[in-house]
């Protein structure tokens, strides 16, 4: 417990709850802020063309000078994601592992951050003071290395915060998460714990890690042709268990993609991943390697459109396709809302006459978030005063509520937060208190935030209905048109076989036109509104659809 008396405690939300990933916590310890992780998440359905979603930031850009610093748990996207955009209008200091900054850094890299922040290096034994509060961490088990929870030392009592985490109780790299530790600061008397609920719905325990390296062998085994193997780009323990599979069957291991060539180059580098045996070949030597020796391990388990792994699927790819008698191993699960894309995936590929390897009953893939009697077990040793289920759908935050009850936790002490609501702790005693602002910000390529709901609605409108552009040219001065107009259609109707929809369509404009500057509407805003109206309602009446519509008037 620290001896610098803490007030006030404010804990929200500005992503990952009610939600998969984006998340970032925030804890005010009266005027201090201290970030705990900032991710990004994949677009939904709707938002057409966008790349990445990050949380708005705007209440803390607002009060930047209060931000003591950012604290990241572990090097998934969906934690670290917004860290470089975050960074573009924050200078504060960075605390993290050594994966989680070599990630992070890349990623900063990558979008040309030009002012770097100091990044400072923490582990599991590491005790340091940030401003005037003590800061402490404690190993977890996760699929990425270097996984930490992070513990905020304050007068009211320890603010615990697990990120992602599972027991497991025999891990690749042999090193458990810290049960002696967690007991310790639960002796303290925990003011608030705030807790992954990704499978909150998962009854008994997440199985082991090792129990993969079972499964791969099945796979690797009397595989006659090549292997190609989907992973996360950044399980670097599964990398790991897919090199050793195949060195034991003497077969030779290419990386292709982007993403998983800068994560096993960094892995290497750091040593995280060891190739001993020289395993690993250039992708360059994929056309000259024996097919039945050869594994290419690549991302796209989610049947990403544009993945690698799609485009070997479909033939396109400049290195690798398909053929009869290879076979895929899908080394990890969809996401929610992704099996549709999944198995359009392993559809496709079946048809080039390879076989798949996937899902639960294979044994090549186990989750990195702890199950119910996990997440029971944790709230058993830490013995929070408080607890803010974090981490995942409403649902699945309402289930951790659940099971927190079924611990004897007091129902009045289990907060369920929607982003931005604020808990806020005096004397040990919490309370709701005002709400911060909070919402998605899309990234779509260079930009940041100048995708809005406007322009997701006309991306839409595209999507559905098409587009009519409508080209004319008048003489103001006489009110005549002098040519067109012409009417392009793009993705409304073809026009060679709506030659009639598209002459009517140009008189209705002729006629439209005439109309408004019998009726002195010289304005091209009335002018345009005026055709757009006009033409919008003919082209539903005869077709029932309602194409965005763009007419362009100009003046000779």
């Amino acid at each position: 417990m620290s001896n610098q008396q803490t007030e006030k405690i404010r804990i929200f939300a500005l992503g990952g709850l009610g939600e998969t990933g984006k998340n970032l916590y925030v804890v005010e310890l009266d005027e201090d802020i201290f970030i705990l992780d900032a991710g990004c998440m994949h677009p939904e359905d709707d938002m057409l063309g966008v790349d990445i979603v990050i949380p708005d930031t705007t209440y803390l850009t607002e009060n930047k000078d209060r931000i003591k610093a950012i604290i990241l748990s572990h090097g998934h996207e969906e934690h670290i994601g917004a860290v470089p955009y975050l960074l573009r209008d924050l200078k504060v200091p960075v605390y993290g592992s050594k994966f989680t900054l070599a990630l992070l850094k890349d990623q900063c890299d990558e979008i040309k951050l030009k002012k770097r922040p100091k990044f400072h290096e923490v582990h599991s034994d590491s005790k340091i003071k940030i401003a005037k509060t003590p800061v402490s961490f404690f190993k977890t088990n996760h699929s990425i290395p270097d996984s930490l929870g992070i513990v905020l030392h304050t007068s009211q009592g320890p603010i615990l915060y697990t990120g992602d985490f599972k027991f497991d109780q025999n891990p690749v790299d042999g090193a458990t998460m810290d049960v002696d530790k967690l007991t310790e600061i639960g002796s303290k008397g925990v003011l608030c714990l705030l807790s992954d609920s990704s499978h909150a719905e998962v009854p008994g325990y997440t199985p082991s890690e090792t129990l993969v390296a079972e499964g791969l062998k099945d796979a690797f085994h009397e595989a006659p042709k090549a292997l190609v193997v989907s992973v996360f780009s950044s399980h670097i323990h599964r990398i790991q268990q897919v090199m050793e599979a195949a060195q034991k069957k003497d077969r030779k291991v290419a990386i292709v993609g982007k993403e998983i060539e800068r994560a096993v180059s960094i892995a290497i580098e750091l040593g995280y991943l060891k190739d001993d045996n020289e395993t690993f070949i250039s992708k360059k030597d994929i056309k000259q390697a024996e097919r039945d020796s050869l594994v290419i391990l690549t991302t796209g388990s989610q049947g990403e459109p544009m993945s690698d792994l799609m485009k070997m699927g479909k033939g396109t790819h400049p290195l690798f396709k398909f053929e009869k008698k290879d076979r895929l191993v899908m080394s990890a699960m969809p996401n929610p809302g992704n099996e549709k894309l999944v198995t359009q995936l392993i559809d496709l590929i079946s048809r080039t006459g390879a076989d798949a390897f996937y899902g639960k009953t294979k044994k090549i893939h186990v989750s990195g978030h702890a199950s119910q009697e996990e997440l029971k077990l944790l709230l058993n040793i830490v013995k929070p005063q408080h607890f803010i289920p974090v981490g995942g759908e409403y649902r699945m935050q309402y289930a951790h509520r659940q099971l927190a009850q079924s611990v004897n936790m007091e129902s009045d002490n289990i907060h369920l937060l929607e982003k931005g609501e604020v808990m806020e702790f005096t004397k040990r005693k919490g309370k709701r208190a005002n709400k911060i602002p909070s919402g998605h910000v899309l990234i779509d390529g260079l930009g940041v935030g100048d995708v809005g709901n406007i322009v997701l609605r006309d991306r839409r409108l595209l999507s559905k209905d098409g587009i009519l552009v409508v080209v004319v040219t008048l003489n103001k001065k006489h009110n005549k048109i002098l040519s067109g107009p012409d009417i392009i259609s793009r993705g409304f109707v073809y026009v060679r076989e709506s030659e009639v929809l598209i002459k009517e369509a140009e008189e209705l404009v002729t006629k439209s036109l005439g109309e408004a500057m019998e009726q002195n509407q010289t304005e091209w805003s009335q002018l345009k509104s005026h055709v757009r109206d006009r033409l919008s309602r003919y082209l539903y009446d005869k077709t029932k659809r309602r194409p965005m519509i763009m007419p362009i008037i100009m003046e000779a």
